[in-house]
């Protein structure tokens, strides 16, 4: 049987198998919703993605859903889903992410499926976030999907 052989780093929100069904719930209409404006209605440039790693290979941060550049293969905008409980762990994290600039991305967005709250964090935005779910980055408003 193979075994990894390696002491991971954080990961932005690991839940694996362990995530509530509320929580993959929220990720699958999210991937569903903006997989329509990508492939379909080609409204966005942006390919989502849920659970995929930052970058390849093992140990890298894996958001709940990402939004990938593929001519630059740079994830431009990350969102996590989360309960009261890892708001504000995971808005830190999110922060984290895009000032240090290792991923090239741009946006960020903490979703509370609890509350419906939305925070977004842009790159520059000083480490405060904002009470929105709209995307400068592809134009639209993250909040109707759910």
């Amino acid at each position: 049987m193979y075994e990894q052989k390696y002491n991971p780093p954080f990961m932005v929100h690991d839940d694996g198998a362990n995530s509530p069904y509320d929580h993959q719930r929220i990720i699958s209409k999210l991937t569903c919703e903006l997989g329509l404006l990508y492939y379909h209605k080609q409204t966005i440039g942006l390919i989502p993605l849920p659970e995929t790693p930052l970058d390849e290979g093992p140990g890298y941060p894996v958001p709940d859903v990402i939004l990938f550049e593929e001519k630059t293969e740079q994830t431009r905008v990350i969102i996590e889903v989360c309960t009261n409980r890892g708001f504000r762990t995971d808005l830190r994290k999110v922060i984290r992410l895009i000032e240090d600039d290792d991923y090239g991305i741009l946006e960020g967005f903490v979703y509370n499926y609890k509350t419906h709250e939305w925070l977004r964090y842009r790159k520059g935005d000083g480490g405060v976030a904002t009470a929105s779910s709209v995307s400068e980055v592809m134009g639209i408003d993250l909040g109707p999907m759910l």
